[in-house]
């Protein structure tokens, strides 16, 4: 398994690994729960550790059944720019939004912050600093640097969407970013054009100096 020491100013920021992205799950991953012990064993050695979790109102806009004749994984325009329709997901209050129960309890009980993102049903947020506008502010900026954070290591789900999204938003507030690539899977959605979602990952990591480790 791929190892990262960590050193002082660094943060682990563990992003979504709840029920409904796991096997199973209204809105699977891929093996989306092999990732889970890794993350316990990395959790085990960062003495500060960040978990989100997405939290949606039944009525949020992201999802295709609040659309007259909406299916799952088509593009539609939102005031803030394209939006993917999802299967209903991360329903707040739900088994669903709930942990993988697979996370240790060490890790819970070790985590000083717990984030809950997308509970604004007017807008989605994959990324744990930044709403999909792209300018509102989750806060978790903030309250990083406050707590003299300088590196973001980042595992979790899923790959190409809300672990690219805070990695890349990460680098765009100052942290210094690493993804763990074995601890995180993606969804890989095919674009237009060709390639997957995934594959849009990759090119916004490089072009943004993330790190990923393989």
């Amino acid at each position: 398994m791929t190892t990262i020491d960590p050193r002082p100013g660094d943060a682990l920021l563990v992003v979504d690994p709840q029920r409904d992205f796991c096997p199973g799950g209204a809105l699977a991953v891929a093996d989306g729960d092999a990732i889970i012990p890794g993350i316990n064993a990395l959790a085990e050695r960062f003495p500060f550790v960040v978990l989100t979790q997405d939290w949606h109102p039944p009525d949020h806009r992201s999802f295709a059944s609040n659309h007259p004749g909406g299916v799952p994984f088509a593009t539609v325009d939102m005031p803030y720019g394209p939006q993917i329709l999802w299967p209903d997901h991360c329903v707040a209050g739900t088994a669903g939004a709930a942990f993988h129960p697979g996370i240790a309890a060490g890790v819970l009980t070790r985590a000083q912050l717990v984030l809950r993102k997308g509970c604004d049903p007017a807008i989605d947020s994959y990324s744990a600093f930044f709403e999909n506008d792209r300018t509102t502010a989750t806060g978790l900026g903030g309250y990083l640097r406050e707590r003299g954070v300088r590196r973001c290591v980042l595992a979790g789900l899923a790959y190409d969407f809300c672990v690219a999204y805070s990695a890349v938003d990460a680098v765009r507030l100052g942290f210094e970013v690493v993804v763990v690539e074995e601890l995180t899977r993606a969804i890989a959605v095919p674009v237009a054009g060709g390639g997957t979602t995934a594959d849009l990952a990759e090119r916004s990591f490089r072009e943004a100096g993330v790190t990923v480790i393989r």
